[in-house]
């Protein structure tokens, strides 16, 4: 997405200066806040008008694709966000506002201060005046996407886990986590979804990366590492649950699997027929690459065949069975 058009208005980027990273304190992370410390009773027949807040997003189109299948009691409209005519909708006729508009992390190790503000602009000011202006219409809930990225390096994020953002982007998503948050009240209700890594046909990021690694070699690293995802298909289930609901809460959906690097290479070369070779001493040189002192080379090893995942204790909400699309049935769904 274009967001060129939207300034910074809290925060102004002074040249060859980096703003420093928020230290996260305990009483900020929102513990009790925690989806998993909650029953849901969800009447799926429900009429709800939602509000998606981001045009052209590959969360927000799939979404109201799958409703439109899934839950034609949901209604959905989306607006675009890349200008200020946003301002002059009309939000009071909505339940719900989902809001998905954001920039994707890239160039994040070495940020000049405008791409900078551009990302604090856009996933932090324009998040947050978003959910006060559906708040100020009388909308009942703001759901917004937010990321594991807020996390960093963390390999294993537990009910105790302090969000730690390492760059730029974290940041952004974190402070706009937090910020949505303190416009949580009993009449507006704020909802955070710190998804993993999202994948499914026509996604964009690291999955079509490895797809199209596991289409073209004939062996592969064997890894020992675990990670979360979340196929798009148990996202959409979730949200759409969520929704009817009207909860509040932090939320960390994942596939009810976790996926391993070389595992999930093979998988897909499997979904095309095709025979990959786990090496183990590929493995060994993989892990090794993660402790090279080159930052490049050791942060691309850490971030293709490195841990990253959320006890799955945290993605287990009572009533609300949203893990519709089991790892192997996704991959099969998401290359055909």
């Amino acid at each position: 997405m274009n967001y060129d058009g939207i300034l910074s208005q809290e925060f102004e980027a002074v040249p060859n200066t980096v703003r420093p990273l928020s230290k996260v304190s305990r009483d900020e992370a929102g513990f009790e806040e925690y989806g998993c410390l909650k029953s849901f009773e969800i009447d799926t027949t429900k009429h709800k008008k939602i509000l998606i807040t981001g045009e052209g997003s590959y969360i927000g189109t799939y979404f109201k694709k799958y409703v439109s299948r899934h839950y034609p009691n949901i209604s959905c409209t989306t607006i675009d966000m890349r200008d200020n005519a946003w301002r002059d909708w009309d939000f009071s006729e909505y339940d719900s506002v989902f809001h998905v508009a954001g920039i994707a992390h890239a160039d994040v190790e070495n940020p000049d201060p405008f791409t900078q503000e551009k990302y604090y602009a856009v996933n932090f000011n324009l998040t947050v005046e978003t959910a006060r202006v559906a708040k100020a219409a009388g909308v009942r809930q703001f759901v917004l996407m937010s990321s594991m990225i807020i996390y960093g390096r963390q390999e294993c994020i537990d009910e105790t886990t302090i969000p730690e953002p390492i760059n730029y982007y974290g940041d952004s998503k974190w402070l706009a986590d937090k910020g949505v948050r303190e416009l949580n009240d009993r009449d507006f209700h704020v909802a955070v979804i710190r998804s993993p890594m999202i994948y499914g046909k026509g996604s964009k990021g690291n999955y079509p990366k490895l797809s199209k690694i596991a289409r073209s070699v004939p062996c592969f690293p064997k890894t020992n590492n675990k990670r979360s995802m979340l196929y798009i298909g148990n996202l959409c289930e979730f949200v759409s649950l969520l929704i009817l609901c009207g909860e509040s809460g932090i939320y960390f959906p994942q596939n009810g699997e976790y996926s391993n690097t070389g595992k999930l290479v093979e998988s897909i070369a499997q979904s095309y027929g095709k025979r990959i070779r786990l090496s183990r001493l590929l493995g060994i040189c993989a892990k090794a690459a993660g402790g090279i002192p080159v930052k490049k080379v050791r942060g691309m090893a850490r971030k293709a065949f490195g841990s990253s995942y959320y006890k799955q204790n945290l993605s287990k909400y009572p009533g609300m069975d949203y893990q519709k699309y089991s790892l192997s049935e996704s991959i099969r769904l998401t290359e055909r």
